[in-house]
């Protein structure tokens, strides 16, 4: 299952998490799953869609969220 959003001019691909390595090594299903479980404390709401019982990756969201991480964060003052 690969679906497109074409609304707004944007296209995106939504990727089934038991279909995440079909298109990227990184990170294997464990690891995307874990971010899942996590993903109110770690901002990954952003980059799922759930279908039914089906949960997609939305990829452009994923790598923009992959990219803020590598950000520094700004340190906190005591």
């Amino acid at each position: 299952m690969n679906l497109s959003n074409n609304s707004v001019g944007t296209n995106t691909r939504l990727i089934p998490v038991t279909k995440w390595n079909d298109y990227h090594p990184w990170p294997p299903i464990g690891g995307l799953r874990h971010l899942i479980f996590n993903e109110k404390e770690n901002g990954f709401s952003n980059c799922v869609s759930r279908v039914g019982r089906t949960v997609l990756i939305d990829e452009d969201r994923f790598f923009e969220w992959v990219r803020k991480q590598q950000e520094p964060s700004t340190p906190e003052k005591l």
